[in-house]
């Protein structure tokens, strides 16, 4: 890969959170549909192919990674724009699979040979794909041995980023998987010999990490789900401990209270040890019982 200063035949363009001028001055020299340009600047904007006057659009979602707080995975699309003499990327923010190409890490990948070029990013997307699934793999094993030692907030709150990113990487996968499908059909993009082989490799790495994002997501469920029965059971055996410890507490203040009353004839009231004797006995009895039914 070499950097060049102007557009040319045969090139590759590629955009970053581009400007409205940037948009305008490439639509404008290489007479691309400004629509397609835009498309991939939508979040929102879900994984299709779509073609119009020779060109033909490729939306892709991306994994990314955000690191605040915690991890968080997310994707975002990257739009790939094929012309008769150009390929043009379009993403909102940068992507590092984009960087390796750039950098020419990846092999194979020839600009002049503009489907082969595609496919081997569409690769680089699904490897990333499984990449990141075992890093919330890894996570994920952190987090539970974290849990087993003390449950706190901040692993469940983890769990549920990754459980959040597992869905969005499912519905991003199943949306690329689709899109690949349409391409192999080879009716927009045109397919050589060679460039089935390499889309069928594309798509079994996409089918992997769909299996695997399914997997991982079963799994967090699961574990969820067993960690709140856990932390539930917790709390009712805390508050029965309480219960019968307040239980107790409140015999002493009773037996102290009739003998402490201004009441006259109140068995062996001359010896201030008895009330204290009857309380410890009383406590000693309700705390058998209380045991015994598996209170305490």
């Amino acid at each position: 890969m070499t950097r060049l200063d102007g557009i040319q035949d045969g090139c590759w363009v590629n955009l970053t959170y581009p400007s409205e001028d940037e948009l305008t001055t490439v639509a404008a020299t290489l007479n691309v549909d400004p629509a397609f340009l835009r498309a991939a600047l939508d979040e929102e904007e879900t994984s299709r192919i779509d073609t119009e006057e020779g060109q033909t659009l490729i939306i892709i979602d991306l994994p990314a990674v955000e690191k605040d707080d915690a991890v968080v995975y997310s994707t975002l699309p990257l739009g790939i724009i094929v012309t008769d003499k150009h390929i043009i990327t379009v993403c909102l923010k940068e992507s590092s699979i984009l960087k390796d190409m750039q950098d020419g890490l990846v092999r194979g990948a020839e600009t002049q040979k503009r489907t082969s070029f595609i496919l081997h990013m569409l690769l680089q997307v699904a490897k990333r794909y499984l990449q990141y699934l075992k890093q919330i793999d890894k996570i994920y094993n952190y987090m539970e041995r974290q849990l087993y030692k003390s449950q706190r907030n901040k692993e469940l709150i983890q769990l549920l980023d990754l459980e959040k990113s597992l869905v969005y990487f499912n519905t991003s996968l199943k949306a690329n998987e689709v899109t690949l499908e349409k391409i192999l059909r080879g009716r927009i993009v045109t397919l050589y010999e060679e460039d089935h082989d390499l889309l069928e490799d594309v798509l079994i790495e996409v089918r992997q990490a769909i299996e695997m994002a399914n997997i991982y997501s079963s799994i967090i469920s699961g574990m969820m789900d067993a960690f709140a029965s856990v932390i539930s059971n917790n709390l009712n055996v805390i508050m029965k401990v309480l219960t019968s410890i307040t239980i107790l507490l409140t015999i002493p203040n009773i037996v102290f209270g009739f003998y402490g009353m201004n009441v006259a004839g109140l068995p062996l009231d001359q010896f201030w040890w008895f009330p204290l004797v009857v309380a410890a006995a009383v406590i000693v009895a309700v705390a058998v019982i209380l045991k015994k039914k598996d209170l305490f």
